[in-house]
């Protein structure tokens, strides 16, 4: 399984293509917040002949579902996340607003709901659904262990973790999730985190002050 990411939008959000042999992808946490980002994601998936058959989202925060609308209307794809976290999209204009970003347009509706042991397939590779809570109360994590490698959202930064003062959050769930959940996993693991570097779970075991 291949991935590339796109560093979208002014918070400048991780937006995640996953793909394998096969030419299936799955787009996660489609951030596209100009018409040129939607553009350039597009190329890529058009000069690597890949077909997006699934959009997920890890959260619900505005800066992860700017290009949900763009997925919708280019590929058909509605998201999939957790039914918690979707009292959020009825906000994320004002929302977003409220962070300084003016503008925006209300995102599409959920085209399917994902939750913790659920299994994602998309060519010859499967992702499983790791729920975290704490950042959001329905933070989602997907991980592929044939590849060894873990889409994180914001539950996991390098040396950091999300935070937990947004409505929903929980600071507590949060950290107790990464050390029962996310640092269980080998510690080869690379992460691709919402926003900022990759990282690997060992790296993360020794020199997250946070955990």
């Amino acid at each position: 399984m291949e991935y590339k990411i796109f560093i979208n939008n002014p918070w400048q959000e991780n937006t995640v293509v996953l793909y394998d042999g096969t030419g299936e992808a799955v787009v996660i946490d489609c951030g596209c917040f100009t018409r040129e980002e939607g553009k350039r994601l597009q190329e890529f998936l058009t000069e690597k002949g890949l077909k997006p058959v699934a959009l997920l989202n890890t959260h619900l925060h505005p800066d992860h579902v700017f290009g949900n609308r763009f997925m919708l209307d280019a590929y058909g794809l509605a998201a999939q996340a957790s039914q918690e976290d979707e009292f959020l999209l009825e906000h994320a204009v004002e929302y977003a607003a409220m962070l300084g970003l003016r503008g925006t347009t209300p995102p599409p509706a959920l085209g399917g709901y994902l939750k913790d042991g659920d299994t994602v397939r998309f060519g010859d590779s499967s992702l499983e659904v790791i729920a975290v809570p704490g950042h959001s109360p329905g933070g989602l994590c997907y991980y592929n262990a044939d590849a060894g490698l873990l889409v994180s959202g914001d539950v996991l930064f390098a040396g950091s973790v999300g935070r937990s003062d947004l409505p929903g959050g929980d600071g507590k769930a949060l950290i107790a999730g990464i050390r029962s959940r996310l640092l269980s996993l080998p510690d080869e693991v690379r992460v691709i985190s919402g926003h900022g570097p990759m990282t690997a779970i060992g790296e993360e075991k020794i020199h997250n002050p946070f955990l």
